[in-house]
């Protein structure tokens, strides 16, 4: 499957996926916004290496096969922050995390979380418009961290293993991860560059 396919595939399973997540306080407004989504989760995977589309595709059938929703799933795990009693209420409902996973999520948040500080110490009023940096921050909104830890949880090992394996290689070239992904984000927006952008928020 050609990459352009594969990525149009992800985004039509995650979104069928986002329709069917369940809120506390009801159907959320960002649920009802298509083109915002695909245009964020468009973003990411503008990022990612093939090998990394193809295997989260997997995971995104077998998910669908096996009766799991992904987009759920990584909300119920962000919510051990955010929402600890909740989250106290549902985890049994969560598929268990590995040591590997585990290990492997956290290598993951390292880099980017790393990354992110850089790119934001580089943009600062792009920065400013993003979410809070770490967990500690979820107080004043869902944090970088809370929220990448909660969406990696759900991704398989051997999807795990190639991402990390992607990264390592992005930094040995210098690339940043998180400036590819605003470099996407903002063009989508109709911005012509970062630094358009930048000086747009100023």
């Amino acid at each position: 499957m050609e990459r352009t396919e594969t990525v149009k595939d992800i985004l039509e399973r995650e979104w069928n996926m986002f329709q069917n997540v369940q809120n506390v306080g009801g159907r959320a407004s960002c649920q009802e916004d298509e083109r915002s989504f695909r245009i964020m989760r468009g973003a990411q995977f503008a990022a990612w290496s093939d090998d990394m589309l193809a295997s989260y595709r997997q995971d995104l059938m077998h998910a669908e096969e096996t009766g799991h929703n992904l987009l759920s799933e990584k909300y119920g795990y962000m919510m051990q922050s955010t929402f600890p009693g909740e989250y106290e209420r549902i985890r049994e409902l969560l598929p268990p995390v590995s040591a590997e996973k585990e290990q492997l999520v956290e290598q993951i948040l390292e880099i980017e979380l790393r990354q992110t500080k850089e790119f934001r110490q580089m943009y600062p009023n792009l920065g400013k418009r993003g979410r809070p940096l770490t967990t500690a921050e979820d107080a004043g909104g869902t944090s970088v961290e809370t929220y990448t830890r909660g969406e990696l949880t759900t991704y398989s090992v051997e999807t795990l293993k190639k991402y990390l394996h992607h990264l390592k290689e992005l930094e040995q070239s210098n690339i940043l991860f998180p400036m590819i992904v605003m470099q996407e984000t903002v063009k989508a927006n109709g911005y012509f560059s970062l630094d358009a952008a930048e000086k747009a928020c100023c």
